[in-house]
């Protein structure tokens, strides 16, 4: 078989439909689509049982108990068979030819992973294309699973840390690590939907520390690798910037604690800023706004990226 695509479920009776629908509609044909019921309580298993039962060639199901994203996508890759791997959640879609395009792509290049863009999709919003990766720099395109296709080879006994946030940040990183060569195609092949309480919108500010857990996993695979800079690059660039300002905008009580345990953690990390050859790589806008919150000054960063818009 050419491709399994994994699709954890969980809550997702709205938006499930269009989600295994873009699947169905995949230009490659030779291909299994495995739904993982993360214990969903609402009507997604019915859903999930029709389609099953309609589609009993391409659609593979399976119903678990509650256990998170991650340990769902585990589930789906104990019962892959394709030579390629690839993951969408529940609430997303996909454009008809992503899968032909990316494995076609990975194939001519001789790699082994191909990332595509992304265009973000708020529900009361213009879409914003989300491009896959920096150039110089792969693990920059380490943020999700969902933009790529995995040579089953490359990903072995590879699996996702289970009962953390930040899950698919972790596989794909090291993947990522793995790599020799990697295909970017500069498409926006995935929609992703925002609008929906996700990781990357939420007021547990607390739950945004297992970032940090994540990567303390990544640390040492990384060095041993030779990745000293591009694992520092993911420190600054989802520590630093991404995680602590997402906090600042938050409203829980315990926001500052969490921000200072990250600062510290960055601090802890990467001792000298100034000499760190990641942050030197940055926009000065980005290095502002990264030097403010690695001196404890989260407000004022918070504050610049609203009047700016972003830190690009």
């Amino acid at each position: 078989m050419k491709l399994s695509v994994i699709v954890p479920v969980y809550k997702a009776e709205q938006t499930l439909r269009k989600c295994v629908d873009s699947l169905l509609a995949q230009t490659i044909s030779d291909l299994e689509i495995i739904l993982i019921n993360d214990g969903s309580p609402d009507g997604c298993e019915a859903i999930l049982d029709d389609y099953a039962s309609r589609f009993p060639d391409k659609i593979r199901t399976r119903t678990v108990s509650n256990g998170g994203q991650g340990r769902a996508r585990n589930f789906g890759l104990e019962l892959a068979r394709g030579d390629w791997l690839g993951f969408v959640d529940s609430d997303d879609w996909v454009q008809p030819e992503m899968y032909e395009t990316l494995i076609s792509a990975a194939e001519r290049e001789g790699a082994d992973l191909a990332v595509c863009d992304v265009l973000r999709c708020p529900e009361d919003g213009e879409p914003e294309l989300l491009r896959a990766w920096r150039e110089g720099n792969p693990l920059s395109a380490a943020g999700s699973c969902c933009d790529k296709v995995f040579r089953r080879s490359l990903v072995e006994d590879l699996r996702f840390p289970e009962g953390l946030w930040y899950e698919d940040f972790a596989f794909s990183a090291l993947a990522l690590a793995r790599c020799g060569r990697i295909a970017c195609v500069p498409e926006a092949l995935y929609f992703y939907r925002v609008g929906h309480p996700s990781t990357m919108h939420n007021q547990n500010a607390r739950k945004n520390l297992d970032l940090l857990a994540v990567l303390d996993l990544l640390r040492q695979p990384l060095m041993d690798a030779g990745q000293k800079d591009a694992y520092e690059s993911l420190v600054l660039n989802h520590a630093l910037l991404d995680a602590i300002n997402r906090v600042q905008r938050q409203s829980g009580e315990d926001k500052f604690t969490v921000i200072k345990e990250i600062k510290d953690y960055v601090n802890q990390s990467i001792p000298d800023l100034s000499c760190c050859p990641a942050f030197r790589a940055e926009s000065g806008k980005r290095r502002l706004v990264m030097w403010l919150n690695y001196h404890g000054q989260s407000r004022l960063s918070g504050a610049l990226l609203q009047l700016k818009g972003g830190a690009s």
